[in-house]
């Protein structure tokens, strides 16, 4: 009996002793989670709480890294957005200014009779170009802020790309003679049935035709419209000045300026959204140049099912 009483002394000392330590264990082990939380607080992202996975506060442990990470990269996102934003408003304030200035100039000569004849017309003429350019970087801006607002409703529905595509390039064949730049357009006869909304593939069409006519000092563009494993491929090929590998790297980030052999002129932003409206729409979009040689972008969307097991030899026009 006097064994047996013993024997259970000895094993509830054990046990409160057990317990001691772990309670101090656990006790240390919290006030090293508050110091930690304390110090992520105070902006010490990089803090983790170590601890064994056969620790009581292991799973609380797990799980505060788990906060701590997340925390850290929506304040990363938090911090790269409002970057952006300074950007913007930085090119804004630029880019607005200057051209917004040199219209006035031209209308207020215009107005004072400063100007007369021949001179007084090519005043007006750059006048209204310069407002052209203002609207265009204005809808460019509208369009970078709807998106990033998820305000840029988009109605997806399946349409006929090749005659969707023919109809848009007309409007632009007269900018093309304008600006003495020969063209090839290739679109097939046969319909390509894609989900599209037409709205954003008119604004990404126009973004890079765009891109071409304002950076590339292309003399010749090349528009070819394909199969390409039951995807429509759309190809831009421009013979202009091309683009850095460097720069190539980068073009699609938004407030992005390729410096070399390219003008100031633009916003730096409508290659991003042409391609955030490409993978909106489940499409995607790249870039291949050589310096001196020119550039090709490639847009690739779906076809849909039935219509990518049934195509038909190609016949190509306008």
């Amino acid at each position: 009996m006097k064994s047996a009483a013993v024997i259970s002394i000895v094993i509830a000392v054990i046990s409160v002793l057990a317990s001691y330590f772990t309670v101090r264990r656990v006790k240390r082990q919290i006030a090293e989670m508050a110091d930690i939380l304390t110090d992520v607080r105070n902006g010490n992202g990089n803090r983790r709480i170590l601890s064994a996975v056969n620790e009581l506060t292991a799973p609380v442990a797990y799980e505060i890294n788990d906060i701590i990470v997340s925390y850290e990269d929506r304040l990363s996102a938090y911090r790269q957005a409002e970057e952006a934003n300074r950007q913007l408003m930085t090119s804004l304030s630029h880019d607005v200014r200057t051209p917004l200035t040199t219209l006035i100039g031209y209308l207020d000569a215009v107005h004072k009779g400063i100007t007369a004849g021949r001179e007084r017309d090519d005043h007006i003429e750059i006048a209204r170009r310069k407002a052209h350019d203002l609207k265009d970087y204005i809808d460019v801006l509208f369009d970078w802020f709807k998106l990033n607002g998820n305000e840029f409703a988009m109605k997806i529905e399946t349409v006929e790309a090749a005659e969707l595509t023919r109809n848009m390039l007309i409007d632009w064949i007269p900018i093309f003679e304008d600006r003495q730049i020969e063209f090839n357009i290739d679109i097939p006869e046969q319909p390509f049935m894609v989900n599209l909304d037409t709205d954003a593939y008119m604004r990404i069409l126009n973004n890079l035709l765009q891109n071409v006519i304002a950076h590339s000092r292309a003399d010749r563009i090349e528009i070819i419209m394909s199969d390409k494993n039951d995807h429509m491929a759309l190809v831009l090929t421009d013979n202009g000045v091309g683009i850095e590998q460097e720069d190539l790297k980068h073009i699609f980030e938004r407030l992005y300026k390729c410096d070399k052999g390219r003008s100031e002129k633009g916003s730096g932003l409508g290659l991003s959204i042409a391609q955030q409206l490409v993978e909106n729409m489940n499409g995607s979009i790249t870039a291949e140049s050589t310096r001196g040689n020119g550039t090709t972008f490639t847009l690739l969307f779906p076809l849909r099912a039935d219509a990518a097991q049934s195509r038909a030899p190609q016949g190509s026009c306008l």
